[in-house]
């Protein structure tokens, strides 16, 4: 894996849809289970999985969530998977820089604004 995998894009994918390891963990979980789906271990897994649903990438069955998503989304969680694979800690580290309020301000610097 080379770090380009870890592009703009993956990391916009990673700070919308992947708010800590755990959550990751579980949309590759949802992933592996295909068909056969997942069910929330805990009320924190049912708020990810419902958050997944609205994003795109789940559906929810009555009786748990199945992976369903497709094309862009798809290809990142596919990203995702081998980062996971292959460089966890480098995904980790990502993942929360991401949140971290300080960094987020630091990007947000170097954004060009358009004149009022």
């Amino acid at each position: 894996m080379e770090d380009a995998t870890f592009s703009d894009d993956f990391c916009r994918f990673l700070y919308a849809l992947v708010p800590n390891v755990t959550a990751a963990e579980l949309l590759l979980e949802l992933r592996a289970q295909g068909e056969r789906g997942v069910q929330p271990r805990s009320h924190p897994d049912r708020r990810v999985l419902e958050s997944f649903v609205r994003q795109g990438v789940a559906a929810a069955l009555a009786d748990g969530f199945v992976y369903r998503a497709s094309g862009e989304l798809d290809a990142q969680v596919r990203t995702l998977a081998q980062a996971y694979k292959e460089r966890p800690a480098t995904l980790f580290r990502i993942i929360y820089a991401l949140r971290d309020g300080k960094v987020q301000s630091f990007a947000d610097a170097f954004r060009v604004r358009k004149k009022d």
